[in-house]
């Protein structure tokens, strides 16, 4: 057996990866860690391996898997009729993730780039008097800006102000009797 002086309670275990005890319950009950044994009073004890399993956890988490993603994956894992169906299919999940993490940082280069247009406008607006209204912002033509060509993400903050929601139903409704007609 293992070096027994190594082990952990399962407080801890929860200290040594900052987690809380609930968690490695939790993870315990999602059959995603388990105890090496039990103390002699019945306690959970956990070896070193634990805490790389825990930082698994951690970090397939941090990757955007649910914990009941993990569990299916461990269990289809663990259920699979080989090694080479089992690594297939956490193959395949992987791949699906990964398409979904590129996908995700091209909106964010979407955003960070109308944020960079947002922010140059916007510095811009550091040299203007405090003779214009908050109103005029997105529709000035000062320090450089055109009329109506404020960077988007700017210009729907300082558009005019929307309809009440009474009033746009009106509009909808006058717009589909005069069609009716």
């Amino acid at each position: 057996m293992k070096d027994e002086s190594k082990l952990m309670r399962v407080g801890e275990l929860a200290k040594a990866v900052g987690k809380t005890v609930r968690a490695m319950h939790l993870y315990e009950e999602l059959g995603l860690l388990e105890p090496r044994s039990r103390s002699e009073g019945g306690f959970r004890m956990y070896g070193p391996e634990a805490v790389d399993r825990i930082h698994w956890i951690v970090k397939l988490q941090a990757i955007g898997f649910t914990l009941p993603e993990i569990q299916g994956f461990v269990r289809d894992f663990r259920q699979a009729g080989s090694g080479r169906e089992a690594t297939e299919r956490v193959r395949v999940m992987f791949a699906e993730k990964s398409a979904q993490i590129r996908e995700q940082i091209t909106q964010l280069h979407v955003i960070e780039n109308d944020l960079g247009e947002a922010l140059a406008y916007l510095d811009s607006c550091q040299t203007c008097t405090d003779e214009h209204s908050p109103s005029s912002c997105g529709d000035c033509d000062h320090h450089g800006h055109q009329r109506g060509e404020a960077p988007p993400l700017f210009a729907g903050l300082s558009s005019p102000k929307p309809l009440a929601a009474g009033a746009v139903r009106l509009k909808v409704i006058s717009e589909t009797t005069e069609g009716s007609n």
